[in-house]
């Protein structure tokens, strides 16, 4: 299998197993994914990390071998599947983080960027190199990337398919992390750790009012928080959290 997935302790492992090939995203590893995140939605995991076997990649784009000689249906096919699978990541309830070791380059970045977290080791490359091949970025990257970086930024890098390291990412906000090298799964582990300790619904809600209304005006943004605050405050999970601060205690989440 080009991708393994695995549960420990809360948490689940997307581990893309293709070091020969810089763990390259052919349409049969697209459909891999989408299968393990389908998984890791059904399961009881608390928080999801994506990773790339070996030391090279976590993922050094799409296998473009796949993407030549082929028709305009065909073409626009491969990118609504990518970007239908890279959207499973988005949309999944639980936090999730990519770890970025070695190149992170087209798709690559594109999956990364649908994670909700991203760290990177410092000796880490990432970019959108399209623009070099007569193309643009297929898999959301046009479209994630200035949310998370700002409009200008992304065109930057867009425009020019430059490549940038682990610093300059996290100086503009495109990691969130610069770590130590190590291994990757414990890499991810370590920064998923600070979120799975809370309830699951308070941190279901916590994403959906920032993301609801990201693109909305301030005034509709202050609703969805308050219908969403308002939501949290009925969980038996605010009752606990509440008393155990009265308390002083730690509180003892049940996701309900």
């Amino acid at each position: 299998m080009s991708v393994e997935l695995s549960f420990d302790d809360g948490l689940a492992f997307v581990t893309l197993n293709r070091p020969e090939a810089l763990n390259a995203l052919s349409f049969s590893v697209l459909g891999e994914i989408a299968e393990a995140l389908d998984e890791v939605k059904a399961s009881d995991a608390r928080a999801l990390v994506i990773s790339g076997r070996g030391e090279k990649a976590l993922c050094a784009g799409a296998d473009i071998k796949e993407l030549t000689g082929r028709g305009l249906v065909a073409q626009r096919q491969g990118a609504q599947l990518g970007q239908a699978v890279f959207q499973k990541i988005d949309g999944l309830l639980i936090p999730s983080v990519a770890v970025i070791k070695g190149y992170a380059f087209g798709g690559g970045l594109e999956m990364a960027l649908a994670c909700t977290f991203r760290v990177a080791t410092s000796s880490a490359k990432m970019g959108l190199p399209e623009i070099r091949l007569g193309l643009i970025p297929g898999y959301g990257g046009t479209q994630r990337l200035p949310r998370i970086v700002g409009q200008s930024r992304a065109l930057e890098l867009i425009m020019s398919g430059k490549t940038i390291g682990a610093t300059d990412a996290e100086r503009i906000g495109l990691v969130n992390a610069v770590v130590d090298d190590g291994e990757a799964h414990e890499l991810g582990a370590q920064f998923v750790r600070q979120f799975t300790g809370h309830g699951k619904i308070a941190l279901m809600l916590a994403k959906q009012a920032v993301e609801r209304a990201f693109d909305s005006p301030l005034e509709k943004g202050l609703l969805v928080e308050a219908d969403l605050s308002t939501l949290a405050f009925q969980t038996e999970d605010a009752e606990e959290g509440m008393r155990a601060f009265i308390e002083k205690r730690k509180p003892a989440f049940k996701d309900r």
